[in-house]
């Protein structure tokens, strides 16, 4: 099923659904039964506000589909709790799984919406006796909560980042093994892996870091680490396409040429005859991507 979603943007993003998902992802909806590409991921995947985000400009390089399984504020629990786009991802030849935040999640101290993983839902008791000062219903998102807690300061909420990591690391985990196929983690972020992360100023994907990076490796058949170039960094508004009121949301999201830069690092690593070395080898880091580094 497929909506065509034209707005006053310009955009189509024509959002469909694959199998008896749940899940709206951008279209349009690629046909899966030959050989293809799956790329799992957020709203950086997904691709709001750009004509062409990576998926596209990858399926023109490799010259096969490639499916955007990419959803507006993912998060590991809407891709762990979505059996069918597993199996999908698990049917293509190469599967990149983008790098998401760990807020969005599921976990021991509190649970978001099954779908729209952005949005928080409850407190379990122990969040609760963690901060029992706090009023938990005035919150409806995982960012405003995480600021808050992190303004509160304190221990409470070093346990807090401590649990979400954790929690991250073991359902990536589950994610990588679930897909029978070969896996390519995607970094693409503003920042470095190395760089801070345990606060909610720092850069998607929120609190994830290189050593949580490192226990994935072993699950995949490697990494790309996309940094944008000093000429995308420096990509202005013009090249996206937004509605009145959206340009904070819009200069928060890739542009076209870090788009383009993905692409051309992803089509690199996937054409390689030696990508596929998840048995019998170390996983391939590709760290060059977009920045240039070699």
């Amino acid at each position: 099923m497929t909506d065509d979603a034209k707005n006053s943007t310009g955009i189509d993003y024509r959002t469909c659904r694959y199998g008896a998902s749940r899940l709206r992802f951008r279209g349009p909806r690629r046909a899966l039964d030959g050989p293809y590409v799956a790329a799992l991921g957020g709203s950086e995947t997904f691709g709001k506000f750009v004509d062409r985000p990576f998926p596209d400009l990858l399926e023109d390089i490799l010259e096969e589909p490639v499916a955007n399984f990419g959803v507006m504020q993912a998060g590991l629990t809407s891709i762990l709790d979505d059996p069918d786009i597993l199996d999908l991802a698990s049917r293509a030849r190469f599967t990149i799984i983008q790098v998401l935040g760990a807020q969005n999640m599921s976990n021991r101290f509190y649970s978001v919406h099954p779908r729209r993983n952005d949005r928080f839902l409850k407190a379990s008791p122990s969040l609760q006796h963690l901060y029992p000062k706090l009023d938990f219903t005035e919150f409806n998102f995982t960012g405003h909560l995480v600021k808050t807690l992190e303004a509160e300061g304190g221990r409470a909420f070093t346990e807090l980042v401590s649990e979400l990591k954790l929690a991250w690391v073991y359902r990536m985990k589950s994610v990588l093994d679930s897909i029978r196929g070969e896996t390519l983690l995607l970094w693409m972020s503003e920042r470095r892996p190395e760089d801070t992360t345990d606060t909610t100023s720092d850069a998607d994907p929120l609190f994830v870091d290189r050593d949580m990076l490192e226990e994935l490796l072993p699950h995949a058949a490697g990494l790309i680490e996309a940094v944008p170039s000093p000429g995308a960094r420096s990509e202005g508004l013009d090249t996206r396409r937004f509605a009145p009121g959206e340009e904070a949301a819009a200069q928060a999201l890739p542009g076209p040429r870090f788009h383009a830069e993905v692409a051309d690092a992803l089509a690199d690593v996937i054409g390689r005859p030696d990508a596929s070395r998840r048995a019998t080898s170390t996983p391939l880091v590709w760290t060059q991507a977009a920045s240039g580094a070699a």
